[in-house]
Parts: structure tokens; C-alpha cells; sequence
């Protein structure tokens, strides 16, 4: 089992990539969407994630784009495990069944077989209309750290999503008057059967992993939206839909966690089994929906070195990422935040690795 960072596109930098190497990381799960501008790259209330603009048709979805960020890990160290998510900018009409849905597919097929020429073995995807929402990030963890939190009640009013926007990004900046007509739940599985369908033939020819993330807030629905995987065994009906080594997860462990139905750790063990898993995102949390808040890697409700215990049983050998993390007051809020996570995780995983 194996130690990496996530790095947002404006983090995919020299001196991020050796900080990821000081800390002890082997591999890079690199986000290369346009997301939001807030407090350090974290917003303080999810209508800061409006600001974030996604660009149709982004140059650095090309194969010649891919080889360099990939040869800029390499020359650190570094391996280029993941890509997560497709850019909303790319793929909305998809989410929403529109009038660019096939378009968009055979432009999704070319990312994938981009990333397959480029030797990435993993993509990350949400397949959601909402997206991450609802999180207010307050000065509740440990020390006072500031953290995500989600409480239903006390958090931002559930608005429609206005047409030109998804997952709380903007992809149309001229787009007709209203808002995204609700649906449900029954509705989004039928589009991601359709898209899982279409899609994995392709990666698997490309042998790319295309990983699903669980719902995050996990409700069974976000402003008017239906959501997928809500609850823990809703991944294997994703599963279900194309049995296939491409058809795998982004393990979230903090979201799976937050569910109300389920123990962790035969969650863990029941898809890490199937070899299902594509990469881990390792942090914990206190609580579950719909009040919950992410806290610092060893002080939840998840015991992590059983966690990983769980995953070394079942023969996982990928990555684990911190995803993200509490900011600790000081000058790199982030980084130092990454930094005690990373340690955690590095002294965590040689315990579990070595053991018999």
C-alpha cells in the first residue's frame, strides 16, 4: 500500500511535488479542473465554489499535456497514479441528458484514451448534478483548526441550481433564464447506466480504472437532486451495472462514513475483496448525516490502522491520498495540514505493511 497527495491544477507545481516527495509520497492524484478560489484554495461557504469557471475542450486533457505534468512528476520522483474528475465544462449534458450528451461522450472517450497513451491508470469521477455542497468550514477541530462541517439545519438554504452551472461550478456564462429542472435518484441511475455502458468498453481498451466517488454530503437528495450512492452497499449496484476491472471506486472514507446504514470496516472489506477499489481517500470524521464535520486523521470516528488492516487482508496494494484535511494556524495552513496527515499516514502504513 502506497502513500500519495492530491494536488488542485493550481497546485500541480515544482515545489508541491517536493513537498509531496519530503513527506514521503510516492504517487500524485492530480485534480485538473478549474475549481473555486476561497481561503487557501478552501471556501469558506459553498457559495464561494460558484467562483470556480470550468473551460470546455481544455488543452491539458490532451495526450501532449498529460505526457509533460506526468515527465514534471516523474523528474521529482514522483508517479502519476489518478486524474480526478472530468471537467463539468466537458461532461455536463452527460450529468443532465441534454442535447450535447453524444458529443460530449466521444470527447470523454478521447480523455480516456489520452490518459491510457499516457500511462495514468486511474480516473476519478462524481457522476452527480449537485456535487459537494452544503459544507460550511468553521474553527471546530482540534485546536481550533478550521475544518469542513455539514449540519442540514444550520447550513446554506437548498436553492435550485440555475442553468450554466453544475457541482457548484460555471460552465455557461450566457445561459437561458431558470434552473435545472429536479430529478431523481431513479433518473441519475438510468444516465449512469447508460454512460457506464458506453464508457468502460473504452477504458478498458485504454486500461484506465474510471473510479466513482460516493455522495458527498451522502443524502438522498441535495437541492431538489437526486443522488447515487448514499448509502454503502449502492456501490455494488454500480458494480453491478458493468462487471469490469474498469468499473471501480474512489474510495472516500470519510463520505462512506458519514452514512447512516453500514459499518466501515465491512464496507472496506466487501469492495477491497472484489479488487474494486481504484485509490483511497484517507481521512475521518465525527458524525454522520446530516450533521457531521471532518476532523484531523486520528481523532474520529474511524480507526484507521484498522481501516488499513482491513484493506492489507484483502491484498490492496494502491494509493491512499489525505483528500483533505483540517488547516493548522500558521503561515501554510495547507500544507502544514497535509503535512501532519502525511506523517500520520507514512507511519501508519510502514506499521501495517511490515506486519505478517
Amino acid at each position: 500500500m502506497k502513500l500519495g497527495l492530491g494536488l488542485y491544477r493550481d497546485r500541480l507545481t515544482k515545489d508541491n511535488f517536493r513537498f509531496a516527495k519530503q513527506a514521503g509520497c510516492t504517487h500524485i492524484v492530480a485534480h485538473l479542473v478549474d475549481y473555486y478560489n476561497g481561503i487557501d484554495g478552501l471556501p469558506s461557504t459553498d457559495k464561494d465554489r460558484n467562483m470556480g469557471v470550468a473551460k470546455p475542450n481544455d488543452e491539458i486533457w490532451s495526450y501532449e499535456s498529460l505526457v509533460v505534468l506526468k515527465k514534471a512528476m516523474n523528474e521529482e520522483g514522483l508517479a502519476f497514479e489518478a486524474i480526478e474528475n472530468f471537467s463539468p465544462a466537458d461532461w455536463h449534458d452527460v450529468l443532465m441528458d441534454g442535447p450535447k450528451r453524444n458529443e460530449q461522450i466521444e470527447h470523454l472517450k478521447t480523455i480516456i484514451r489520452n490518459v491510457g497513451k499516457a500511462g495514468i491508470p486511474i480516473i476519478g469521477y462524481n457522476f452527480s448534478i449537485a456535487g459537494v455542497w452544503g459544507h460550511v468550514n468553521r474553527p471546530v477541530a482540534r485546536g481550533g483548526a478550521v475544518t469542513a462541517t455539514f449540519n442540514l439545519q444550520e447550513g446554506p438554504e437548498e436553492t435550485p441550481i440555475p442553468y450554466g452551472q453544475i457541482w457548484n461550478m460555471t460552465y455557461d456564462f450566457n445561459p437561458p433564464q431558470g434552473f435545472i429542472p429536479p430529478i431523481s435518484s431513479e433518473e441519475l441511475w438510468e444516465r449512469l447506466e447508460r454512460f457506464l455502458k458506453e464508457i468502460v468498453p473504452v477504458a478498458e481498451e485504454a486500461g484506465v480504472k474510471l473510479a466513482a466517488h460516493p455522495d458527498d454530503p451522502p443524502m438522498p437528495t441535495v437541492r431538489g437532486y437526486g443522488r447515487l450512492v448514499n448509502q454503502p452497499q449502492l456501490y455494488q449496484k454500480l458494480l453491478d451495472i458493468v462487471p469490469s476491472s474498469s468499473n471501480a471506486l474512489e474510495f472516500c472514507l470519510g463520505t462512506l462514513q458519514e452514512m447512516t446504514d453500514g459499518d466501515i470496516y465491512d464496507t472496506i472489506d466487501q469492495y477491497s475483496r472484489q479488487n474494486a477499489v481504484g485509490y483511497v481517500h484517507f481521512r475521518n470524521v465525527k458524525g454522520k448525516v446530516p450533521r457531521y464535520q471532518e476532523v484531523f486523521v486520528d481523532e474520529g470516528d474511524i480507526d484507521m490502522i484498522r481501516a488499513l488492516r482491513v484493506f492489507k487482508k484483502n491484498g490492496f496494494d494502491g494509493v491512499f491520498i489525505p483528500d483533505h484535511t483540517p488547516q493548522m494556524t500558521c503561515k501554510a495552513p495547507w500544507h502544514a495540514g497535509m503535512a501532519y496527515a502525511l506523517g500520520y499516514m507514512k507511519a501508519a502504513l510502514a506499521i501495517v505493511n511490515q506486519e505478517q
